[in-house]
Order: C-alpha cells, then sequence, then structure tokens
C-alpha cells in the first residue's frame, strides 16, 4: 500500500540530464491502483499508461525494477507468499521486471530497507549491475523519492491523490503521470557508458 510517512520531499540535488541506465518504480499507487495491504492478486489493477512506460523502458534498453514498502508483513497482516503472488501479478499486467525487491518490515523496526531510507534503491542497482547515480525511482509519495536521494540517484514524484500537498510543492518537476515521466527520461541524450538502443523511440 501507499505508506504514509511524515517526511515532506528535500529539494531535488541537480542531476546531469542524461538518460539512466536503469528505471525503479514503486509499487502501490505508481504501477497499480493502491488496495491497502493487499493479499489477493485478483485485485491487481494497472494504473492507465503503467504498462505502456515499462515498456518503453525497456525497448529502450533500460533495466527494469520495482522497489515496494509492504510493512503488511510486519504487521501481520501479509505474509511473504502473498506479497509474492501480487507481485507476480503485477509483473504479468505491467512487466516484466528485471528485478523485484520489497521491505517487509515494521515502520518502527529501523531497519535500513524501509523507504524513505536508501537500502532497497541500493540492492535494486547492485543486482542490476548498475551504480545509484545511475538509477532514477519513479514514485507516488516523498519516501520514494527521499530514497532515491539516499541512495545518490534521481527521483521523479508522480503525484496522485493519496501524495500529500507539501511533497508536490517540494518537487521542482513533478511528473503528471508514470507515462509522462518515463517519456520525459527517454527524451533525455544518452549517457557515453550506455548508448541508446535503436527502438524508435526518442533519442
Amino acid at each position: 500500500m501507499t505508506e504514509r510517512r511524515d517526511e515532506t520531499a528535500e529539494p531535488a540535488i541537480p542531476i546531469p540530464a542524461v538518460r539512466p541506465a536503469a528505471v525503479l518504480f514503486d509499487r502501490d499507487g505508481t504501477l497499480v491502483h493502491d488496495v491497502p495491504y493487499n493479499a489477493d492478486p485478483r485485485r491487481v489493477l494497472a494504473i492507465p499508461g503503467a504498462a505502456e512506460a515499462v515498456r518503453l523502458v525497456r525497448e529502450a534498453g533500460l533495466r527494469t525494477g520495482v522497489v515496494s514498502n509492504q510493512s503488511g508483513i510486519g504487521r501481520g497482516l501479509l505474509t511473504h507468499e502473498d506479497v509474492r503472488r501480487v507481485n507476480a501479478r503485477v509483473d504479468e499486467t505491467v512487466g516484466p521486471f528485471d528485478v523485484w525487491l520489497y521491505c517487509p518490515h515494521h515502520p518502527d523496526s529501523g531497519c535500513p530497507c524501509r523507504k524513505p531510507r536508501p537500502g532497497l534503491v541500493r540492492e535494486a542497482a547492485r543486482l542490476l549491475g548498475v551504480r545509484p547515480a545511475d538509477c532514477v525511482v519513479i514514485g507516488d509519495i516523498a519516501a520514494d523519492v527521499l530514497a532515491a536521494r539516499a541512495a545518490g540517484a534521481e527521483g521523479i514524484l508522480v503525484p496522485n491523490a493519496a501524495t500529500l500537498p507539501g511533497e508536490t510543492a517540494a518537487e521542482a518537476e513533478p511528473a503528471p503521470d508514470v507515462l509522462s515521466a518515463v517519456r520525459r527520461l527517454l527524451a533525455r541524450p544518452c549517457r557515453d557508458s550506455v548508448p541508446c538502443a535503436t527502438d524508435g523511440g526518442p533519442a
């Protein structure tokens, strides 16, 4: 679920406007509609444009991943198997993704992986074989962009009804939706170390 945080997004540190090597997505509220503590794959419903956004990223030759807080496990409301089954349905609906990572811990556990901490982003970058600085994280609340920045990555906020006004106001360039966020990324020039794929998309 989209779990409310007290944090307000800090101003972004300028990052060179080149294509990333990998795009990491938040799950609930970004790729699929947020169903609190969802354990039922049948309730997975893609957000309009999400599947196309992921397709464009993959066709451009970029790596993909999902980084998600799933404290329902730590709260005793979900099992790991519940989350994996829902993740598998999301993967079928809007993916596929190269890597899936989630934090199962209770918000009070002090773990290093729960967003806005950077653990999920750093581990996803490691598994994808890229630097955190070469990743972009797209999510719907401040915890997503704060996790990105804490890891040295770029964060893009895609606000929705659950996003606090202060979180949106703190972002210089929030994206209106996930597809627009991806198109913005793919319109950037390619980095020297990651040649652009000849995918017919923006170069």
